[in-house]
């Protein structure tokens, strides 16, 4: 058994400027400290993220935040064993503040540098809050990826399936947007949900009548545009009620696709490896109450175990980069000063592309 080891993990990937310490071994570390230094206020305005603000606002924190990660740990970089940072996949101006600060540290300290993707970082999270083993089939929900994984170990992922176009943490983003809900969509559209009739307007669920565990979230997207249009078309505006019943609606419909997708991936993923037990979710879309009540649901009725990470820890953070730099640096693999910022870096390395590919790669 490894010794434990104290990693530093900084997390700029998207709109959070994040530093965490953790500390422990494979299976069992802690949490000494996780902070988080979020946008939301500087992209308001905008409806959504902009890549060239955000990573001004990286440039501008990330020293702040590692020196509060520090003293939050009661540490500091004497008694720090490694440096881990989400190398990838993300908006590439984030990335690069990330790893440049990471970069410089480990030049100043000479303590060992470790590149993260992101994505690991989230699939790896229900291990690092519940020490669960593997293997087991997580789906990764967020703003920007939406896939099922069988994760065989830290490094050996294989997706069975996942979006085709707009990630669920897009589309309810872009709903959002359509009803004139502020930013960020997801919350704003649960809460508006919760006073909404999801019976009220009829919209598809995309891709069910495929027996794969792939999935569409763009057309979903188009339907409740066309649905507010009729809307306002008949009453010369959007009432309170018919938005919260689309809202409704909406959920109820991306819900229904993530359960029904998910039952079909349990038995992909059992096939393939027997021994999986658990049914994990990850990422910003994981905070939603009425998905997470479903996926409970769905493993009582196939006798799966159900793991959710706290919702502090679904969002973008930095403690599941220090933890998957923990793995990472017990497997012996280390960077040095060459370590790039990747916009895209998909987990599962054989596995075609389910989104299209451009001049760096895969994206998912």
């Amino acid at each position: 058994m490894s010794a434990p080891i104290t990693v530093l993990g900084i997390e700029s990937s998207c709109d959070d400027t994040a530093a965490a310490v953790v500390c422990g071994v494979a299976g069992n570390a802690n949490i000494l400290s996780n902070v988080v230094f979020g946008q939301t206020d500087i992209h308001a305005d905008f409806g959504g993220v902009v890549p060239e603000i955000a990573a001004r606002a990286h440039a501008e924190k990330i020293d702040h935040v590692v020196e509060q990660a520090l003293i939050s740990a009661d540490t500091n970089l004497t008694n720090i064993g490694a440096i881990a940072v989400t190398a990838g996949p993300g908006l590439i101006g984030g990335v690069l503040s990330g790893v440049m600060c990471a970069k410089g540290l480990s030049l100043a300290t000479g303590k060992p540098l470790i590149g993260v993707n992101h994505l690991a970082g989230h699939a790896l999270t229900p291990q690092l809050t519940d020490g669960i083993e593997f293997p087991y089939l997580i789906l990764l929900v967020s703003g920007g990826h939406c896939q099922f994984l069988l994760v065989e170990g830290h490094d050996t992922y294989t997706r069975l399936g996942g979006t085709i176009d707009d990630a669920p943490g897009e589309a309810f983003d872009k709903t959002a947007r359509i009803l004139g809900l502020p930013q960020p969509g997801g919350p704003a559209v649960e809460t508006a949900a919760s006073e909404g009739n999801a019976s009220v307007y009829s919209l598809p669920r995309p891709l069910l009548n495929r027996d794969d565990c792939n999935m569409s979230f763009s057309g979903l997207k188009t339907a409740i545009l066309r649905a507010r249009d009729d809307v306002i078309s008949t009453h010369g505006g959007l009432p309170t009620q018919a938005r919260a019943d689309l809202c409704a609606g909406f959920q109820e419909a991306v819900t229904d696709v993530l359960v029904a997708k998910a039952r079909k991936a349990l038995a992909v993923a059992r096939s393939i490896a027997p021994s999986v037990k658990t049914l994990a979710v990850a990422g910003g879309v994981a905070a939603n109450g009425q998905i997470r009540m479903a996926l409970r649901q769905l493993c009582a009725e196939t006798e799966t175990v159900f793991v959710a990470p706290p919702l502090v820890l679904c969002t973008d953070n930095a403690a599941m980069i220090a933890y998957t730099g923990l793995l990472r640096f017990n497997a012996g693999v280390i960077d040095d000063l060459t370590l790039s910022a990747r916009p895209r870096w998909p987990l599962d390395q054989k596995s075609a592309s389910l989104t299209g590919s451009g001049k760096k790669g895969a994206k998912s």
